[in-house]
């Protein structure tokens, strides 16, 4: 037999540089539209700042960078701060109260390059908060502090905020005083109906866990939980302005808030209210809340309208709860509370030597909640005014 010779063929070597090479190819793109998309960064930035500033909240930033390669955009603010200006009805009257200023430790905003609209910002405490160009007046403090936004750098589409034990205390000289604490707080926002340029319907929820508030209220003192869902209308659109403008326009407009669903609840106090509210041309809050509320008894203690019947009644007391009622004359009071609630003020009268705790069961109508005997009553808003039957229990300020 013949020997056979076999001559192999040289494979070619350019397959094996071709995978590399389009990596190469690939990491060079990817780079370059990274870059490109860090570039762009400040010039979103100062349009976003000058749109918020038609609106009346001027921000700033002492330090600003970009960072992040490869996979995200990294907008680090150090020493950030927002100047609120025309945004109460006190700031928008002829005398013009002071802006407000907020300074913060730092912001970090981060968003993936591939999903640019969704947005995640991280705050850095401490923070303060005074008039414009006094001493801060406010401090605020929280471990944690998070926000997401999807939409911009146009309008957005969905926000929320959360802190994790936020704090604020009042600044009086060299001491401070707890003012406000809470364990946990959220705020989501979106929009359910319309759309940002044709009379968009907002939705909210409010959460706090374990919240107080000191120095406004005895029944705000004590920690106690929240839980609100409300529906915003009457918005035209979202074009900057003010906040006085857009409710001044969403009163024009038959625009109202709607408490879907609310409930507190504050050691045995269980309380769910649900209703509309709206403004008047004062720009001050009109409506009602149809309240259920189960261990009354604690409200009407922390009133004081016991001490009211058994120990008589200052009349600056009388004024803040009962406008128009004189301390010399009670009875007149109960006639206030048997017009607003028929039979209340008979029942409160009978039980005031034993206190009135023990007959206040007859206020508004018998209920359940949540497996608890309850009443259930009108919470009215007149003029801004608070009423619980014919008792003055706060003041909100107007709007615009």
């Amino acid at each position: 037999m013949s020997d056979i010779a076999f001559v192999r063929r040289r494979r070619p070597l350019w397959p094996v540089f071709v995978a590399p090479v389009l990596v190469v190819i690939l990491a060079i793109a990817w780079s370059a539209f990274w870059f490109y998309a860090a570039s762009q960064v400040d010039g979103q930035a100062d349009a976003w700042r000058a749109r918020e500033a038609k609106s009346g909240r001027v921000f700033d930033c002492a330090h600003r960078a970009v960072a992040g390669f490869p996979f995200r955009l990294e907008v680090r603010c150090d020493a950030p701060s927002v100047t609120l200006v025309s945004q109460t009805a006190a700031q928008g009257s002829a005398q013009g109260a002071a802006p407000i200023k907020a300074q913060l430790g730092q912001i970090l905003v981060v968003a993936q390059v591939y999903d640019p609209k969704h947005v995640i910002a991280e705050f850095t405490a401490p923070a303060t908060i005074s008039d414009s160009g006094a001493k801060p007046a406010y401090a605020v403090d929280w471990s944690l502090g998070r926000s997401s936004v999807i939409g911009l750098p146009g309008t957005p589409q969905r926000a929320s905020i959360v802190f994790d034990n936020p704090a604020i205390d009042r600044i009086d000289g060299a001491a401070q005083a707890p003012l406000a604490r809470a364990k946990h707080v959220e705020l989501h926002g979106r929009i359910a109906e319309g759309s940002p340029a044709d009379h968009p319907k907002i939705e909210s929820v409010l959460e706090i866990n374990q919240g107080s508030i000191q120095g406004l209220h005895p029944l705000l003192a004590e920690p106690f939980n929240c839980d609100v869902r409300a529906m915003l209308s009457g918005l035209s659109d979202f074009a900057p302005k003010p906040w006085p403008a857009r409710f001044r326009e969403m009163q024009a407009a038959g625009g109202s808030v709607e408490i879907e669903q609310s409930r507190i609840e504050q050691g045995e106090l269980v309380a769910i209210a649900a209703g509309k509210l709206e403004l008047n041309a004062s720009g001050q809050l009109q409506g009602e809340l149809q309240m259920t509320v189960a261990g009354i008894e604690k409200v009407i203690a922390a009133l004081g309208i016991d001490k009211m019947l058994d120990e008589g009644v200052p009349q600056a007391t009388l004024d803040r709860v009962a406008p128009g009622v004189k301390s010399q004359d009670i009875s007149k009071l109960m006639g206030a509370l048997d017009r607003a609630i028929p039979g209340l003020g008979k029942v409160v009268k009978q039980n005031a030597n034993a206190g009135v705790a023990a007959g206040i069961n007859a206020l508004g109508k018998e209920a359940t909640l949540e497996g608890r005997k309850a009443r259930s009553f009108p919470l009215r808003f007149v003029d801004g005014a608070v009423l619980l039957g014919p008792l003055k229990v706060a003041q909100i300020p107007p709007l615009f």
